[in-house]
């Protein structure tokens, strides 16, 4: 598949161009109008143009399709990329002749026809329409921004190419001119409708031939990528290195360059293999070489050899367990660990736990125990579809440590505060927010909610017993005749924690 070539202008389209710039000149002049019988010899020969033009990318586009069908891996997205290009270009081309045709049916009313060329316009010398429809009703603007967009389009495409993106910028130029004058009132501000359609003509053709150019580009691009083979290196490429006993290695062996019409042959060491694909069971551990040779013939029919050599590691199963909040599992409480086998996925890893259970919540693992003394974990890891045990460990169950207890109360600002032998003001102590708490406090190693069941308060009136955490009404009314440097004390206070298991804890004493 060739390259990209650039589309030359041919000596016609020279002529063309040369005559238009000589007639625009000449109506700069405010030459008769006789002259401008000129534009439509310019406009005939701009249309046989954009006929040729048309014909041509007919063409190219067919041959594009073709190296799509015979190979689509290669071409396919090139050519979604022209077939863009097409729909682009048809909907400017028929934009702008849209709007040819709208100022000579304002220039000739009833005697307009259907389509816009200068030889079939009766008023070729009229300046007022081109100006009205473009100017006053705003259609310039319009067809200035879709100019733009489409010149944005090409240069877009040929973003490799900053020759093409130049070349498109020059011909779809809408900027003002340096007389201050914007696109718009250079174009057809008091300008003939001859001339105003041969400039419309003109921007078609450009617009044909742009296409052809961006789709030639395109179509070039398919070979961008190809280069010539000048080294041919054997290769092996691994699944992995690194394999669990009882697990498979598999490698594939190719060369970095083949030609599609031969078929090489591969053997490691003496033995051929089939599609150079190397596979060996591996029952023991140990680090493992093995070399070979792949033969090619060239196109003189001679045989050349390739030589290659690799290793891979055979390991003992294997997995890493680690508790990430303590050493040994507690009862009644999730026991966060985090499992991994080297080499496997995590979504291949698996466990297995005798006297609890156990959920994955992301990489991670919650193991609840739900007997005593110990659980055993194993873990599994799928390889070739094979559950294979990778290890595991046995922990010790232990109920969770026992609690302190806190006095919980509210300060002056709101704030919740714990203590255990202080001083507090009888108002503090009757506010409806004190009761008693069980909790590992600010040194907590671990995360466990416990409920205080019942407790005893004595003071010098004698000893109340409760239920629950809070204070009772005997025991606020006792608070109340209390005088400053008299003692609380709260003891025989009873917490359950998640494991079910009911605790005493210590006691709790406070000065008014």
């Amino acid at each position: 598949m060739s390259g990209a070539k650039n589309c030359p202008e041919t000596p016609r389209q020279k002529m063309i161009g040369m005559m238009y710039l000589v007639l625009t000149a000449m109506l700069a002049l405010n030459v008769s109008s006789s002259i401008l019988e000129g534009f439509t010899m310019v406009d005939n020969s701009l249309h046989t143009t954009i006929e040729s033009s048309e014909i041509r990318n007919k063409s190219l586009y067919a041959d594009f399709q073709d190296l799509a069908d015979k190979n689509p891996a290669k071409v396919r997205e090139w050519l979604e990329k022209a077939k863009t290009v097409k729909v682009k270009s048809d909907e400017i081309f028929k934009y702008i002749e849209d709007f040819k045709v709208k100022i000579v049916k304002m220039t000739d009313n009833k005697e307009a026809n259907d389509s816009a060329y200068v030889k079939q316009i009766k008023a070729k010398d009229n300046l007022d329409k081109p100006s009205e429809y473009a100017i006053t009703l705003g259609n310039g603007k319009i067809l200035k921004q879709k100019i733009s967009d489409y010149r944005d389009f090409l240069i877009k495409l040929s973003e490799n190419n900053p020759m093409k993106q130049k070349m498109y910028q020059d011909i779809f130029a809408t900027n003002d001119g340096k007389d201050g004058k914007s696109w718009v009132e250079s174009t057809f501000e008091m300008m003939p409708v001859s001339a105003v359609v041969t400039i419309l003509t003109k921007y078609q053709s450009d617009v044909r031939a742009s296409e052809a150019e961006v789709v030639q580009y395109l179509k070039g691009q398919t070979d961008a990528m190809d280069f010539r083979v000048n080294k041919i290196t054997a290769l092996v490429v691994p699944n992995t290195r690194y394999v669990i006993r009882g697990g498979k290695y598999s490698a594939q062996i190719v060369l970095s360059a083949v030609d599609s019409t031969k078929v090489p042959e591969y053997y490691v060491g003496s033995s051929a293999i089939k599609n150079g694909l190397y596979e060996v069971s591996c029952g023991k551990t140990g680090a493992f070489t093995y070399n070979g040779m792949i033969k090619l013939p060239g196109n003189d029919g001679t045989i050349r050899s390739y030589a290659f050599k690799s290793d891979y590691i055979v390991g003992e199963p294997s997995a890493t367990i680690s508790n990430e909040d303590l050493n040994v599992v507690y009862r009644g409480i999730d026991n966060k660990f985090s499992i991994s086998v080297p080499g496997v996925a995590a979504e291949n890893v698996t466990l297995r736990v005798s006297g609890g259970s156990f959920q994955k919540s992301g990489t991670k693992y919650i193991i609840r125990a739900n007997q005593d003394n110990d659980i055993n974990i194993a873990v599994y890891a799928k390889i070739d579809g094979k559950d294979l045990p990778m290890g595991g460990g046995s922990y010790r169950v232990k109920y969770i440590p026992d609690p302190k207890s806190f006095l919980q109360y509210s300060d002056a600002g709101g704030i919740t505060r714990l203590i255990q032998d202080g001083s507090l003001t009888k108002k503090t102590l009757k506010s409806s927010g004190v009761s008693i708490l069980a909790s590992y406090g600010q040194d907590e190693l671990i995360k466990a909610n416990f409920s205080v069941t019942s407790f005893t308060m004595v003071s010098i009136f004698g000893s109340v017993d409760t239920n629950g955490s809070k204070l009772n009404s005997r025991m606020l009314s006792d608070i109340d005749k209390l005088e400053g440097g008299d003692l609380l004390t709260f003891k025989n206070i009873k917490a359950v924690g998640p494991d079910g298991k009911s605790r005493s804890l210590s006691l709790i004493q406070i000065q008014i």
